[in-house]
């Protein structure tokens, strides 16, 4: 264990030792210094006929973040070992510990949301490295235009200026799209060696588009403005052979605008299913943005991207399996539990998300929903629970709770993914808020305590509950507290609380909150398989293999097409080699190594996965049930077990009111208490600024959102 700890500690120091380098290599991009002394002489040590002009820009912008990625894959692989045998022991945090809380602590910013006071460092440190590149390289071009350098463009000063603006306003918008697809590359171990995951990334995302698309748009608006001055407006129509394509470019910009325009908060929310779909722009965006720059340039772009598109096509391999789905409860409020067949090799951490896909309902549509089960407490079973709020919600519904329909029902998943490791155990007390369906990302936790308490026989923190519903209806999600087996006959050594609050009934509802949850059995089918990881036990290991030795195959194939084709037609007499076909060529080579590496390692993983998979499925061939032939039952037996009664006696139900939030949270006097999150935005922002007042040093802040 120790000899695996100064290893992660090695590998830690080189990653941020090579992270700090790259972030160097921009703050430095655009200085004199970097450009005429550093850069010239990479280009002139790197310059070779295998790799032609792409070569140093690879070295330069590529290398380092796969090198980062894959070695990182080595890193989280030694931490998952680590923490495997030990994740329930936490420690109660040292004084650098308590020093950083309080750069955690969250602050509300008008269109920004809740952040951390780290997320708003970082975000004006980068904002200030944009404005550096920006005002350095532009006063480093204007030093260089005089009347007479004009003159030979055909331009006056002012002209220039402007296109010296237009192109510097587009670099620091390329800055942006460097950054722009690490947080939606949802099993990406770059996030993950810093401690993120994409769930809680998104914002980042989210910002990163915004500032590019205003950055992209500025840029193209100068050329327009400038052709037209300069009466060239037929520039708009040019593509070159060897030099920037305007066409390529303004496609790229019309698809970018068209993403944007769908992506503010009133239109994403309200037409949904407009904003996904127009989203898959991002395909015609990019590749019209590779043609635009070439591929050279396109190498600062690439590292991110490339990773993006590993994740992504992983994914799909993984959605092409249909996933054993053993049961579903289903509540009274329009609630399910659906609870799928899982290999005891599938962990995942609590508050992990998994993202479903019904192809009866849709089959494009792929919502994320939070587990609710613990991989220790059910280590057969992954449960997510939905409700039916939105309309391809109602038609799960609908198609479950009907019986005649149950042996029909096809699913696929992608996921699960979520942090490597949680520390909710380092806290004194943990106060859950939740509103609405924002009660389910807590359920995962508070199974995972029970195991904790329950079967390992350790001290967990105390946990306080506190719900708020419309109805009393929606008091049946409580139910699903506790999964449908598995669960140890007390739950006493959980020191568990529940305040739940109904705030629109001044009195406990009709009859219909009164009724059971009914349990439907799925018969299984043999061409169902258990949810198992994507790439084995040794996921990380694999992953880094994929990057590595993927890119090893590109340059190799890269390197023989350069000098023995596309080298002899840029040195011969009669022609030049396109620059878009050299960049489509480049891309297409890399896209066609990674698929065929990852392909290998998906099968050879879903061979080894084989012989679990059949002894699943011999064990579910007798599905618990009323009777042999009966398949959709009701559940009272289950409501009536010992751990329901000691949850029934744990909650406290409130009629008509709202919880005083202020006051429960600061009567708190535990020396380190966890306040989580979820639910409506209001409720969200209501917490961090109670948090965030200075009146409760003891309270740790975190939010668990979504934002897709």
């Amino acid at each position: 264990m120790a000899t695996n700890n100064v290893i992660q500690a090695i590998i830690m120091a080189l990653l941020l030792v090579v992270s700090v380098g790259y972030i160097f290599m921009y703050i430095m991009g655009p200085t004199n210094l970097y450009r005429q002394k550093w850069l010239a002489k990479i280009r002139t040590d790197a310059d070779s006929t295998y790799f032609g002009a792409q070569g140093p820009s690879m070295l330069i912008n590529t290398f380092p973040v796969l090198f980062v990625a894959a070695l990182g894959c080595v890193y989280l692989h030694l931490r998952k070992k680590s923490i495997s045998g030990d994740q329930y022991h936490h420690s109660k945090g040292n004084g650098a510990e308590n020093a950083l809380a309080s750069w955690k602590r969250p602050i509300i910013i008008k269109g920004l949301g809740i952040v951390s006071r780290i997320e708003l460092a970082f975000l004006v440190m980068f904002i200030a490295l944009l404005v550096w590149v920006f005002s350095v390289s532009l006063h480093n071009g204007y030093a260089k235009i005089t009347p007479k350098s004009a003159a030979k463009n055909g331009e006056t000063v002012w002209q220039a200026k402007l296109d010296g603006a237009g192109l510097r306003l587009g670099i620091v918008g390329n800055m942006c799209l460097v950054f722009l697809f690490f947080p939606v590359a949802r099993g990406s171990s770059v996030l993950q060696i810093f401690g993120l995951t994409s769930e809680a990334s998104i914002k980042y995302h989210i910002w990163l588009g915004h500032i590019a698309m205003a950055l992209f748009t500025a840029h193209g608006m100068c050329y327009v403005i400038l052709w037209a001055v300069t009466h060239q407006l037929s520039e708009m129509l040019k593509w070159a052979k060897t030099d920037v394509s305007n066409v390529a470019g303004e496609i790229a910009l019309l698809a970018g605008l068209a993403m944007w325009a769908t992506t503010f908060p009133r239109i994403r929310r309200k037409f949904f299913e407009l904003f996904f779909y127009v989203h898959h722009f991002y395909i015609l965006f990019m590749l019209f943005f590779l043609l635009h720059v070439g591929i050279s340039y396109f190498c600062y772009v690439l590292p991110a991207f490339y990773l993006f598109l590993v994740d992504r096509y992983l994914r799909f391999l993984q959605s092409r399996q249909n996933v054993r789905l053993v049961s579903a409860r289903i509540l009274p409020s329009k609630t399910l539990e659906l609870n799928f067949s899982k290999t005891r090799g599938l962990t995942y951490t609590p508050t992990s998300i998994m993202f479903l896909n019904v192809p009866s309902i849709s089959k494009l549509q792929w919502h994320p929903f939070t587990i609710s089960s613990s991989c220790a407490l059910e280590p057969e079973k992954l449960s997510v629970i939905i409700k039916g709020e939105g309309s391809w919600t109602k038609k799960l519904h609908q198609v479950l709770s009907s019986p005649s329909s149950v042996e029909n029902v096809a699913m696929s998943v992608e996921g699960p993914y979520g942090p490597i490791s949680t520390d909710f155990l380092r806290h004194d007390l943990l106060v859950m808020v939740s509103g609405g369906s924002g009660i389910t990302p807590f359920f995962s936790i508070i199974r995972e305590l029970i195991h904790t308490s329950e079967t390992l026989k350790q001290k967990t923190p105390s946990v306080l509950l506190i719900s708020s519903f419309k109805n009393s209806s929606d008091l049946t999600m409580l139910n699903l507290i506790l999964p449908i087996a598995n669960t140890p006959t007390q739950i006493s050594n959980l020191d568990l609380q529940i305040e739940a609050y109904v705030t629109r009934e001044k009195q406990p509802g009709s009859s219909e909150t009164k009724k059971n949850i009914s349990t439907i059995w799925f018969k299984p089918k043999p061409s169902d398989s258990p949810i198992a990881p994507i790439l084995g036990q040794n996921g990380w290991l694999w992953l880094g293999a994929i990057i590595s030795a993927s890119f090893i195959i590109f340059l190799i194939f890269l390197g023989i097409i350069t000098r023995y084709y596309i080298y002899p037609i840029d040195h011969g007499t009669n022609r030049i080699y396109s620059t878009s076909s050299r960049a489509v060529l480049n891309m297409l080579f890399l896209c066609v190594c990674m698929v065929i590496v990852a392909t290998a390692v998906f099968l050879w993983n879903k061979k080894q996965n084989a012989m679990e998979n059949k002894q699943i499925q011999n064990l579910e061939g007798a599905t618990p049930a009323a009777s042999p032939n009966s398949w959709f039952y009701n559940a009272d037996r289950e409501l009536e077990s010992l751990p329901q009664q000691s949850l029934v006696l744990a909650t406290n139900v409130h009629y008509g009111e709202r919880p005083d939030l202020k006051r429960i949270l600061f009567e708190r006097k535990e020396s380190s208490v966890g306040v989580l999150v979820c639910g409506p935005k209001k409720m969200r922002h209501e917490v961090a600024n109670i948090c965030s007042s200075g009146l409760g040093a003891n309270l740790h802040f975190e939010s668990i959102s979504f934002s897709w």
